[in-house]
């Protein structure tokens, strides 16, 4: 009897290590909807510029899940790297196609940031870690398009 209740309870304490254990994505919705009110709080959107950047940050966070879905899964390609990106971009460029005059100027300013990795701020430096330089990416969302190579 005490062999039987000793095994149930190590059964229920793997189960609880493996539960815990399991990485939870957020879904789609829920990336959208954290982008949106993130936007928010610095844009000051309207009822409408909310539904559309949820509407194309919903179908990128989508887009994206499946690649990562194969990429765990180990049966992603090589253009599905460029695709994660490509969408990135698509999504930002038709975000910033629906904001207005200075909150273009400020949704640049996040972009900025996050690319540079100051979305973080309230993290704090450990000792001897090195700063690194901010860039600016100005040249990333207006540069020239690459050149075709001649065979």
């Amino acid at each position: 009897m005490k062999r039987i209740v000793f095994l149930c309870l190590i059964l229920v304490g793997l189960n609880g290590v493996v539960n815990a254990q399991q990485n939870k994505m957020p879904t789609p919705d829920e990336i959208a909807k954290k982008n949106v009110e993130d936007l928010d709080k610095r844009l000051k959107l309207n009822g409408t510029q909310k539904s559309v950047i949820y509407s194309y940050t919903y179908t990128q966070a989508k887009e994206q899940a499946e690649l990562i879905k194969r990429q765990q899964a180990g049966t992603s390609r090589e253009e599905d790297v460029d695709k994660f990106y490509r969408l990135q971009n698509e999504t930002s460029k038709n975000i910033r196609n629906v904001l207005k005059g200075e909150q273009q100027t400020e949704y640049d300013k996040i972009i900025e940031e996050r690319l540079s990795g100051k979305a973080n701020k309230g993290k704090k430096k450990k000792k001897g870690e090195e700063v690194e330089e901010a860039g600016d990416i100005k040249g990333l969302l207006t540069g020239p398009k690459p050149e075709k190579q001649e065979l």
